[in-house]
């Protein structure tokens, strides 16, 4: 009978997965009031029914009063934060809160199913930095000095990574953590704040080159560090935020030939990096050591097929450090590969949320802060999915609010709440504008 429960509910599972990413775009074009706040509320009990089905089949499976625990925990949150939200800031974006709850729903199943106790620590992680987070629009609104502070930004970013450097402890051939936590997914958001103090102004020459150089210490450090995957991150961003601040494509075509030659200089410099690129180009010769996170990622996908295998029919923990780096293969092997589609397009739809209201702000320093924390999502996104795909090399960054990690969890968060804080100010800039029409 439990067998057949669990066969079933992965129908539903998809069901209720495709109806939702079906009115994350529908709102996107929606222009009546009442038919958004509808589809709103529809996405919200499509969120407690899928959870609600998912952890059915979890308890289940593994009978254990931890599950309904995080069930338990996980519906307060959700409905804490949404009513907090409601109460505090009437004009936020509700749809980029709804996706944040999903793909952490999403993150909280599949760590569940791996591990309750990573499952537990990871709701309260998501909790707490939600519930400090809750400042954040309302800091962004009230305080105007941060578009002053270029240098402040670039010293703490490098002082952080520096630190990371000399202190941190050899993980996997990388320097990564300090004190429990990964400083380089904060300092990601302190560049963003960099670059846009340094270049909203103006976009010349000398400018340029500083940004150029204060990009360069950060992705050296990060270099050393061997933490390649945010280097990379930083870089992409650097380069797109030039270009779009100056609107010169030799700057474009210099950071990509730029990029290129590092590249190969990276590939020649450093052992791991030779490891991820040879397990990308033939990954079933060298299975048995460099080749295997690959291919179990692969053989996971595969086994799910479209529709999945179910929760707890497949077999994720043969993937190594499947809750962080190759979440979204655990994902397609139990829920489906239409499943997995559907999570891509719910970040799609996260990073056009972001474009949107990245283009209606008038504010030239808010608008590139915004431009710069959509491109590190959905550059991180692109990252992670396409190494568990074999489209790129592993790179070994989260994906984000469903990977397994502390840092990444908050440090998304406080992008959350920067991104809503600068959607507030637009509402009100158009009530304004609005007002001196009449």
């Amino acid at each position: 009978m439990v067998n057949i429960f669990v066969e079933l509910s992965k129908y539903v599972i998809l069901t209720l997965m495709v109806i939702y990413t079906f009115y994350c775009f529908f709102l996107i074009r929606a222009r009546s009031r009442k038919a958004r706040a509808h589809s709103l509320v529809r996405q919200l009990l499509l969120i407690v029914l899928l959870d609600t089905d998912a952890f059915l089949v979890l308890l289940l499976k593994q009978r254990e009063p931890k599950v309904l625990v995080i069930y338990a925990g996980m519906m307060v949150f959700f409905m804490a934060i949404q009513i907090l939200y409601r109460w505090l800031y009437r004009k936020a974006s509700f749809l980029l809160l709804n996706n944040m709850c999903m793909l952490l729903s999403i993150g909280f199943i599949m760590q569940t199913r791996l591990s309750s106790d990573d499952a537990l620590r990871q709701l309260l992680i998501a909790a707490a930095s939600s519930g400090a987070c809750l400042l954040i629009p309302v800091v962004i609104q009230k305080l105007k000095f941060f578009r002053n502070l270029t240098w402040l930004y670039a010293l703490l970013g490098i002082g952080l990574l520096a630190m990371v450097y000399l202190l941190a402890l050899d993980t996997n051939g990388a320097k990564l953590s300090l004190f429990g936590l990964q400083p380089s997914e904060f300092v990601k958001i302190i560049f963003v704040f960099f670059m846009a103090s340094l270049l909203y102004r103006n976009a010349s020459f000398p400018r340029v080159v500083l940004a150029a150089l204060v990009a360069g210490v950060h992705i050296l450090l990060l270099v050393m560090s061997v933490d390649l995957g945010s280097a990379l991150i930083y870089f992409v961003t650097f380069l797109i935020l030039v270009y779009i601040s100056s609107r010169k494509k030799r700057y474009l075509l210099i950071g990509i030939a730029g990029g290129s030659g590092f590249s190969v200089a990276a590939y020649r410099m450093f052992a791991h990096v030779r490891v991820r690129v040879t397990a990308f180009l033939d990954p079933m010769t060298v299975y048995e050591n460099e080749g295997y996170q690959v291919v179990q990622s692969l053989f996971a996908i595969g086994t799910g097929g479209w529709f999945g295998m179910g929760l707890y029919q497949g077999a994720p923990y043969l993937i190594p450090f499947v809750s962080s780096d190759c979440i979204f293969s655990a994902v397609c092997e139990e829920l489906g590969v239409i499943f997995g589609v559907c999570l891509i397009l719910v970040c799609m739809n996260f990073f056009l949320m972001i474009g949107n209201i990245s283009l209606e702000i008038r504010n030239p320093f808010y608008k590139l802060v915004a431009i710069g924390l959509g491109i590190e999502y959905v550059i991180q996104v692109f990252l992670n999915i396409g190494g568990v795909i074999k489209f790129i090399p592993l790179t070994g960054v989260t994906l984000p609010l469903v990977s397994y990690g502390g840092s990444s969890i908050l440090s998304t968060i406080v992008m959350i709440g920067i991104i809503q804080g600068l959607y507030i100010m637009r509402e009100d800039e158009d009530e304004e504008m609005e007002r001196l029409r009449r």
